[in-house]
C-alpha cells in the first residue's frame, strides 16, 4: 500500500488560516534574514576598515622612504640642472664638396 500526501491538493484547498500562518512565517523569515544580513555587513565594514588600518601602520616606514628619496631625486636633479649644459637642437649641413 502506498500513501501519497499532497500539500494543495484539488480537494483539501488551504484555507485562510493556513494562509495567514504562511504569511506571518515569510514576513518572519524575511526579517530575521535583513538583520543577518545588516549585521553581517557591519562586520565585513569593521573588519575592512580594521585591516585598512592595519596596512596603513605597516606601511608607514616604507611610505617615510619613499618620500625621502623623492626629496633626494628632485635634490639630485636640481645640482644636475646648473652644470652649464645648453639643451637645443643642432642643425648638420654636410658640405658636398669636402666629402669627396
Amino acid at each position: 500500500m502506498q500513501m501519497k500526501f499532497q500539500l494543495n491538493s484539488p480537494s483539501n484547498p488551504p484555507g485562510l488560516l493556513r494562509k495567514l500562518v504562511a504569511l506571518i512565517l515569510t514576513v518572519a523569515i524575511l526579517g530575521l534574514v535583513l538583520m543577518f544580513s545588516a549585521v553581517l555587513l557591519v562586520v565585513v565594514a569593521i573588519v575592512g576598515s580594521m585591516a585598512a588600518a592595519w596596512l596603513w601602520w605597516k606601511t608607514r616606514e616604507v611610505r617615510k622612504q619613499m618620500r625621502e628619496f623623492q626629496a633626494r631625486a628632485r635634490a639630485q636633479a636640481e645640482v644636475a640642472s646648473n652644470d652649464g649644459v645648453f639643451e637645443g637642437e643642432v642643425i648638420r649641413v654636410v658640405d658636398p664638396q669636402k666629402e669627396e
